[in-house]
């Protein structure tokens, strides 16, 4: 269940700045991302003003100021990946999607996250999108596995 922004911040009554980390990870768990309208309203309850948010919450990269795409990938750059050439297949999603890590591409149906580790080491390397794991991936395999989500988009209408 999708909460709105004031459902969500009612869930910290009288929060000070040691709130702020746990109200983000709530907004961003909720719309995928942190609007510029949520960050001012997030400084307004917090009494912090909204550059103070921005601040803290580029720090972190588990924060988007995107929304991100109906499908999301995420490459593995850990060692396990990196060793096993996973620059290439970070370019090889960049090319075929055409936006760098954090974007999202213009029709809306891809996101890009650079991750510094998945967990599957042993597959190397590896992307993930959405919920999906692809093992042993090269730029070929990338190409394939874009393409199919877009097949399966274009089929549902």
């Amino acid at each position: 269940m999708t909460l709105d922004l004031a459902d969500i911040l009612k869930q910290y009554p009288h929060a000070g700045r040691d709130a702020l980390i746990p109200l983000l990870q709530s907004v961003q768990e909720n719309f995928g991302y942190l609007s510029r309208d949520a960050v001012i309203a997030v400084g307004r309850h917090l009494g912090l003003p909204a550059s103070k948010i921005y601040g803290v919450a580029t720090f972190y990269n588990q924060f988007r100021f995107q929304a991100p795409g109906k499908h999301h990938v995420q490459v593995c750059r850990g060692t396990a990946c990196h060793v096993k050439n996973s620059a290439t297949v970070l370019d090889a999603v960049k090319r075929a999607l055409k936006i760098e890590p954090g974007q999202t591409t213009r029709d809306g149906a891809f996101s890009l996250e650079v991750v510094a580790c998945i967990g599957v080491c042993g597959l190397a390397p590896v992307i993930r999108v959405d919920d999906e794991f692809y093992a042993g991936m090269t730029a070929d395999k990338v190409r394939k596995i874009l393409d199919s989500y877009r097949k399966k988009e274009a089929a549902n209408g």
